[in-house]
């Protein structure tokens, strides 16, 4: 017989946040600017060197690429976590 992982809750729980609203309204405040200012600054990186044509060499390739990476990493992380830290849902399903 075998013996198998029997997990009936899919879901993880984050307990870093506090329940105090001034620091929940502060965090979703510096969590919104940092999230502007990495997809603006990333957006900026790619139209810069798309519009030179000196910045068409593989290195300004590979770090449109990784600017590119990094908006699409940002965009699936801090979203959610906005929308946990107004829902006051501290909930994270496993597939999620």
């Amino acid at each position: 017989m075998e013996t198998e992982n029997q997990t009936g809750d899919g879901n993880f729980i984050l307990l870093g946040f506090t329940d105090d609203p001034n620091v929940q309204s502060l965090l979703f405040g510096l969590l919104l600017s940092m999230y502007l200012v990495t997809v603006l600054g990333n957006q900026l990186i790619i139209l810069a060197t798309i519009s030179d044509s000196h910045l068409h060499t593989p290195m300004y390739f590979f770090l449109s690429n990784l600017s590119l990476a990094d908006i699409g990493f940002t965009s699936t992380t801090i979203p959610n976590a906005l929308r946990n830290n107004q829902t006051q849902s501290r909930v994270i399903t496993f597939a999620g």
